[in-house]
């Protein structure tokens, strides 16, 4: 008689997890336990995201990060997503294998605090851009750092069937940054003309920020969590110099992820055109700051849509896989759509002078602008969302989700550079508009190959064909190594 094996419930599957325990774990503290349980660490990833790219967001989403001449910020912006290119894969990648998250994460993570500090500078030195740019170059650096922790934990420290739920989680959290920080704007400068947001702005979100640094303090080691398929993978990992560069190799060799290749590249190109020409260019700052708010929110929203339809019961891993690109396809089409009708209006606008001057009163002109800007926000988190869920079907291990995660940042913030740039140079709004929709829609085209093979689970036997040896101990981090 054959035993059919159902999917458990979430509560099933954190019991589950509960009872999966290291040998050396059996009589540690409940406090231990709690920290080292999966969700645990989804969760505090979730809340140091919120503080430092969340609140960082929150600013830029502004438009101009609070300025009123959009250039040096947009300028910042490409130095940061050029070193981000620069270093995520090379650099960054094996340093995680080496050290693990946490020390990753502290190298990394003080320099959001840094270029917020920038902005403040600049407010009371405008002629002095450098210091602003040279942040922002900095930044990309921490961020790679950042990312890289962040994707490795949320596509690897839970099970399989619940890695869509992880990406919801942390969606919402992260983006609560945002959208939070947007609505602190918004107060501080409502009854502002000036344009560039208020020194206690950027204090306020420094503050966060460094809060956020220090709760990264609490980061755990991925061979110390408790879960069998985290530690299988694990066990797999070759953390030699040699080691870590075959793992590397192989890994971004497949066929699969190059076909994931220009879906990582268009993650972030439409933030540019978004920020700076939807959001910056059409209304007043403390409606650009309600606009953040809303982006966010729905970004939140957006993560938890596709995290649950990624994470459905009642179809295969394959299936769902599927689903996700349908949904990205059929939105994306009636997003662009309703873009290029907003951009069509836009420019008459500009061509009289109209610049800056909506007001989120000021409904009968208001109103689709702001939705608009809101969908926009919806969109991307499912891109990234189904990007994330799609890293997770290639692997368990953090050490080769940190290879993925490290290629998805580079060539997403190549390009998000090239984009920048675009911005910086005043291309015509309607030419980024439709760069943006062009490389979207091919982009998910690209990846459809992958889609359509996704397999309904990855084995460990897989994970050790990566290297083509199963290691027989798993190798210890400098994190590892404490007590």
């Amino acid at each position: 008689m054959s035993t059919q094996v159902k999917e458990s419930s979430p509560a099933g599957e954190a019991q589950a997890e509960h009872q999966q325990q290291l040998p050396g774990e059996r009589h540690s503290s409940k406090i231990v336990r709690f920290y080292s349980h999966p969700w645990t660490q989804i969760i505090l990833i979730s809340l140091i995201c919120f503080c430092l790219p969340g609140i960082y967001n929150a600013l830029v989403g502004i438009g101009g990060s609070g300025q009123v001449d959009p250039t040096v910020a947009a300028n910042a912006t490409v130095a940061l997503l050029a070193t981000t290119a620069a270093t995520a894969l090379f650099i960054v990648g094996p340093i995680f294998s080496w050290v693990g998250p946490r020390i990753c994460f502290l190298i990394g993570g003080w320099t959001y605090a840094l270029y917020t500090g920038s902005l403040l500078h600049f407010n009371h030195h405008p002629d002095d851009g450098s210091f602003v740019i040279a942040s922002g170059a900095i930044l990309g650096v921490g961020a790679s750092f950042i990312w890289i922790v962040q994707g490795a934990i949320m596509t690897t420290y839970v099970d399989e069937s619940q890695k869509g739920r992880a990406i919801a989680v942390f969606w919402i959290i992260f983006n609560l940054g945002g959208g939070i920080g947007s609505l602190v704007s918004f107060g501080l400068n409502y009854n502002s003309k000036s344009g560039t947001v208020t020194d206690s702005t950027y204090i306020a979100l420094m503050v966060i920020m460094i809060f956020g640094y220090f709760l990264g303090l609490f980061i755990c080691s991925p061979s110390r969590i408790r879960l069998t398929q985290l530690n299988r993978a694990v066990e797999t990992e070759k953390r030699s110099v040699k080691g870590t560069a075959i793992m590397a190799i192989k890994t971004l060799s497949k066929w699969r992820v190059a076909c994931m290749i220009p879906l990582f590249f268009s993650a972030n190109v439409f933030y540019s055109y978004q920020q700076n020409e939807v959001n910056g260019r059409t209304f007043n700052i403390r409606t650009r700051s309600l606009n953040g708010a809303f982006y966010w929110i729905a970004q939140m929203l957006g993560g938890l849509f596709i995290g649950l339809i990624l994470d459905m019961p009642w179809f295969s891993r394959g299936v769902r896989a599927r689903v996700g690109w349908v949904i990205l396809l059929v939105t994306g089409m009636a997003i662009w759509g309703g873009g290029y009708a907003f951009q069509l209006w836009e420019n008459k606008r500009l061509a009289l002078g109209l610049v800056q001057d909506i007001d989120y009163t000021q409904g009968n002109i208001s109103t689709g602008p702001i939705f608009l800007y809101i969908f926009y926000g919806t969109y991307d988190a499912l891109w990234q969302g189904f990007a994330y869920w799609l890293i997770g079907t290639e692997s368990n291990s953090t050490a080769r989700a940190a290879v993925l995660v490290g290629a998805y940042k580079t060539f997403q913030a190549t390009g998000g550079a090239m984009a920048w740039r675009i911005n910086a140079l005043h291309k015509s709004p309607l030419t980024q508009l439709g760069m943006n929709w062009g490389l979207c829609i091919g982009s998910l085209i690209f990846v459809l190959p992958t889609v359509w093979t996704v397999s309904d689970h990855t084995a460990a036997e897989a994970e050790a064909g990566y290297e083509g040896e199963k290691r027989d101990e798993p190798h210890k981090t400098m994190e590892d190594a404490e007590v």
